[in-house]
């Protein structure tokens, strides 16, 4: 009789160890842990879909902003008669249903002095962006910002 209560205690013991809720609560603790400073999938073009390596559609990302905005810059004549070698930076926000918005504009004063009409050029050629699809967090559409160097010569 002892021998069968001895048992009972010790398999009921053991078997305590297996139901605690401790163990529970460190493995969802570690599953609501989400890095906030990265995306799953950069924003994407139509024409950077057919890549499947996050890398490639990073750069054809960064490559089609590009080419774009030069486009529309080349549409208005941006003409010195000093020599200017100077580096425009422009923060853009995508939010999570796609839309381009600028967040900011950073040049220098000569470069304001020069060429006054740029901020409503650039914003011009960020609206003139083609559709684009916005980043993914876990499946979910969230809103990205890029800083994105110009260089005027």
């Amino acid at each position: 009789m002892r021998f069968i209560i001895a048992f009972f205690l010790l398999i009921s013991l053991v078997s305590c160890k297996r139901f605690s809720l401790s163990n529970q609560d460190k493995t969802n603790a570690i599953d609501t842990i989400v890095d906030f400073s990265s995306v799953d999938s950069y924003p994407s073009f139509n024409n950077c879909n057919d890549f499947i390596e996050k890398e490639e559609k990073s750069f054809c990302f960064r490559e089609t902003i590009y080419q774009k905005i030069a486009e529309e810059l080349d549409k208005v004549k941006l003409e010195s008669k000093d020599s200017i070698k100077e580096t425009v930076l422009v923060q853009i926000r995508i939010n999570s249903k796609g839309i381009f918005t600028i967040d900011s504009i950073i040049s220098s004063e000569k470069i304001k002095t020069i060429f006054p009409n740029l901020d409503s050029v650039l914003h011009t050629s960020i609206v003139a962006l083609p559709e684009v699809f916005p980043a993914l967090k876990r499946g979910i559409p969230v809103t990205t910002v890029y800083q994105l160097p110009i260089e005027i010569e």
